[in-house]
């Protein structure tokens, strides 16, 4: 009934087949020919013919209220499609826990919203059981985490490298030999540390300090577990926190010693009264990937993100 509206609104605005033909490049019969098939679908005549200039009849009023409905309609979708393709509108969901959250975000999303304003952006912190069932059923674009997520599920986009640290309080008895393993706070911002000039501690010589780790099933604690198991001994655990920067706050108030990401070391100011070491194998090396549904929809936004994400830091 509306496939030819815009041929029928134009008749409608001059008032006249011939002139709206000359505005439409076609010619009067194949115009006249197109209205007259609209007017027998509806059963009702749109123009009076018999009026000079032509008039509208009482269902062609009712048709051109209609269509100019349309056209409006027609218009917001063509803005909104405009506007999410420039990205002057449109969300974006991203899931982290603590650590990403406060230290590893912020920096991505700043960029992201100097760059589209207009985009609005939702944190969402938790633990990667809560992350990853809200990435499953769509509640979130993206989850940044370092727990390798199901691959047949979802998809994922690399954004660095990671490496786990010891952080042992400095009141603790440590052999003196172990000296020349210690690592300055600078050397694990700048990431030196990780030339093999470096070398790594052997961490069966802290089997008998207190030690703080995460709560079971966090993959630091993981890691943890597997690096003293592999050293031949069983952490004396006298805490078990949820976070990483809980349990580096605990450290640093001289309680025990803590795993502790080089993510978080570099990103937070050196504690004076913390030694720092590197440890060997490959538990102590992880990657941390923004995981997506698999064939879920990318957004522009989601496109963007992930673009963004991948360029190199302004050395600025």
């Amino acid at each position: 009934m509306f496939t030819w509206k815009k041929y029928i609104y134009e008749v409608y605005l001059e008032k006249s087949f011939s002139k709206a033909a000359q505005n439409l490049y076609i010619s009067q019969p194949s115009l006249s020919a197109r209205v007259k098939k609209v007017e027998e679908r509806i059963g009702f005549p749109l123009f009076d013919r018999s009026t000079s200039p032509l008039q509208l009849t009482e269902v062609g009023e009712v048709y051109i209220e209609a269509a100019e409905e349309i056209f409006k309609i027609e218009q917001r979708v063509e803005n909104y499609i405009n506007n999410l393709s420039t990205l002057k509108i449109g969300s974006l969901s991203i899931g982290a826990s603590n650590l990403f959250a406060a230290y590893v975000l912020p920096p991505l999303i700043t960029d992201f919203k100097q760059k589209f304003p207009d985009v609005h952006i939702q944190i969402t912190e938790g633990n990667t059981t809560q992350l990853e069932s809200m990435l499953s059923n769509n509640s979130l674009d993206f989850v940044i985490d370092n727990y390798h997520y199901d691959r047949t599920l979802y998809s994922k986009e690399l954004y660095c490298k990671e490496n786990i640290l010891l952080a042992v309080p400095k009141n603790l008895p440590v052999e003196e030999s172990l000296k020349q393993y210690r690592l300055t706070h600078e050397s694990i911002k700048n990431k030196s540390y990780l030339n093999h000039t470096y070398p790594t501690v052997p961490l069966e010589a802290f089997s008998s300090l207190p030690f703080i780790m995460l709560t079971p099933g966090n993959d630091t604690r993981i890691r943890g577990d597997r690096l003293c198991r592999e050293a031949g001994f069983h952490p004396n655990i006298i805490l078990e926190l949820n976070q990483q920067s809980t349990a580096y706050m605990a450290a640093s108030t001289q309680l025990g010693a803590t795993f502790i990401s080089d993510m978080l070391v570099s990103q937070l100011p050196s504690f004076e009264n913390l030694d720092y070491y590197k440890l060997d194998g490959s538990s102590a090396n992880r990657q941390v990937f923004f995981y997506y549904k698999n064939h879920k929809y990318k957004t522009r936004a989601m496109e963007e993100f992930l673009t963004m994400m991948h360029m190199p830091a302004d050395p600025s």
